[in-house]
């Protein structure tokens, strides 16, 4: 016999509330779902509109999560091996088992209906998988139509844990909304993503709005997985895609801020785990994120940058473990300012920005930050990072052939075995490259190929340091600082740029060396003393997601 459900719960009007969006990684949902449901949402309801984002369940790492299975699943299937039934079965146990601890046992039938539910969409899987099993080939379409269960099923374990507890929650699906938006042609879809890929995205919002609004008795609790994107959204996104999803139905809803739940406080200076003295940072420019993530941390995909930038709607990186703090706030960049607020987010920070001067205020989260001035230039650096596992290829050339043609062919010959430049340095005759370190014989090929245009060097075991902060350009004197620091360490520096960006500046060091490095920079260039060690019990995961 089942007792009846709890009455929902009783906020103010939906129409008279601001939107916010929460986006929860798959960890956090697989080891702090009460946490989430019994404390964060119920605190932010009473004053907003919420979307809830999910990405699939993790139970410990990603490497284990369920979209990793669901990959192994695929690959199963598609070379003929019936494994793949097992993987799924290992992911509904999974699952039955989370409803089964976080759905109050008091709820009438909420367990029950959820239970069902799962059921049924791993069925739907396996048969996907059958078929594809049966055609020994899988296409982009498939992947999605198989990743995008990862999503439905943690978001149907967060709606029934909600609803068990009073808070009416439903779950919206948004595998097709592409094809709504586009139409069937895929040839066309992809020529569109690849000519205006930021365009291309902001297209769907229209079509998120309409979907998530159409959730009036309940908080819509959204898949971070959407499709059929050209080639599968996994190929044009990369595993970031759950951020983007989010940020995009933050801006389809004009959302106030769009906040993203981690395992860690947000931003620090330095990786914490690394560097003990490493502090949290209250704020960080949108260019400062994106230069962080491409040179080694995880902070956010750039095509989440852009939809915010557009927009100009901060975003707040929040630790599920610690949801009273304040976490790190990402503030759109400057090339996108229209003189206006930051779309009202001081209704969350409570920090009033005028973006626009002379003669304004200086904004206190700039201030907080070490800018000063009217012109605003940051005292310091923000942070370092570091991307381990490079090598670096020096080519000279055979000097039979004029630069632009020699820099083209090594362009072309990298392209071939794809491997992916990180820093560049280069003269008439020669070009220095750091890239990813391939597996051995991917390298072997590569050197051969070169060989072919001119004399190759190869450097191993080497690691890049970037030291990234707004408008270093303007700061005298930045790069002598650095560079002494290392100097007085005894550091060996190897390859040297200043990104295009203009706001970073990345070396290559002995991979041994590279702590050390960061070291001496976080200490000399940022200024902060390593015997200032703060306590960071959080710190567990990637330093910045």
């Amino acid at each position: 016999m089942f007792l009846a459900p709890k009455m929902p719960h009783q906020s103010p009007s939906p129409s008279r509330k601001p939107y916010l969006v929460q986006k929860y990684g798959g960890t956090s949902i697989g080891k702090l779902l009460p946490t989430i449901t019994d404390t964060i949402i119920p605190t932010h309801l009473a004053t907003h509109n919420l979307a809830i984002v999910c990405s699939a369940r993790s139970s410990t790492t990603k490497d284990f999560g369920t979209t990793s299975l669901l990959l192994q699943a695929i690959k199963s299937a598609s070379s003929g091996d019936a494994r793949f039934e097992e993987i799924i079965e290992t992911i509904k146990q999974d699952h039955l088992r989370a409803v089964e601890q976080v759905v109050d046992q008091s709820a009438g039938d909420v367990l029950l209906e959820v239970q069902i539910q799962i059921k049924k969409d791993c069925a739907r899987l396996v048969s996907l998988l059958h078929a594809t099993r049966v055609l020994r080939e899988v296409s982009g379409r498939t992947t999605d139509r198989v990743l995008v269960f990862g999503e439905t099923l943690a978001c149907r374990v967060v709606a029934a844990a909600l609803n068990s507890k009073g808070i009416a929650a439903r779950v919206v699906i948004l595998d097709d909304i592409v094809e709504e938006m586009y139409g069937d042609d895929q040839a066309r879809r992809a020529d569109m993503f690849k000519r205006h890929p930021t365009a291309f995205l902001s297209g769907l919002t229209t079509i998120m709005a309409k979907r998530i609004k159409a959730c009036e008795k309940g908080i819509p609790i959204i898949t971070g997985f959407f499709g059929a994107m050209p080639g599968s959204l996994l190929k044009c996104v990369s595993r970031g895609y759950s951020d983007l999803c989010a940020a995009l139905c933050a801006v389809a809803l004009s959302a106030v801020e769009l906040q993203i739940w981690k395992e860690v406080d947000g931003i620090f200076t330095a990786d914490p785990r690394k560097i003990k003295s490493a502090r949290l940072l209250a704020t960080i420019t949108s260019e400062e994120a994106a230069e962080l993530t491409y040179y080694g941390s995880e902070v956010i995909h750039p095509l989440t940058i852009d939809q915010l930038d557009a927009a100009q709607m901060p975003l707040r990186l929040k630790n599920v473990a610690n949801p009273q703090g304040e976490g790190t706030i990402i503030y759109p960049g400057e090339e996108h300012k229209s003189g206006q607020a930051l779309n009202n987010h001081s209704e969350i920070s409570n920090v009033h920005i005028r973006l626009n001067r002379p003669g304004g205020e200086i904004p206190s989260f700039m201030v907080a930050n070490g800018y000063y001035g009217q012109t605003q230039h940051r005292r310091r650096p923000t942070a370092i990072t570091t991307k381990d596992d490079i090598i670096i290829l020096t080519v000279r050339s055979h000097g039979t052939s004029s630069p632009q043609a020699f820099f083209s062919d090594v362009g072309a010959c990298l392209a071939l075995h794809d491997l992916v430049v990180n820093i560049t340095s280069s003269s008439q005759q020669s070009l220095s490259l750091a890239v990813h370190d391939p597996d051995a014989c991917c390298l072997e090929d590569t050197i051969k190929a070169l060989e072919g245009i001119g004399i190759v060097y190869v450097a191993k075991a080497m690691s890049i340091v970037s030291v990234i902060g707004h408008n270093m350009r303007n700061m005298v004197g930045v790069s002598a600082e650095i560079f002494s620091a290392l100097a007085s360490a005894k550091i060996n520096i190897y390859l040297i740029s200043q990104g295009a960006s203009e706001i970073n500046i990345s070396f290559v060091v002995r991979a041994s060396e590279a702590q050390l490095a960061m070291q001496v920079i976080h200490e000399k260039v940022l200024k902060i003393s390593p015997y200032e060690e703060r306590e960071n019990a959080f710190a567990k995961g990637p330093w910045l997601y």
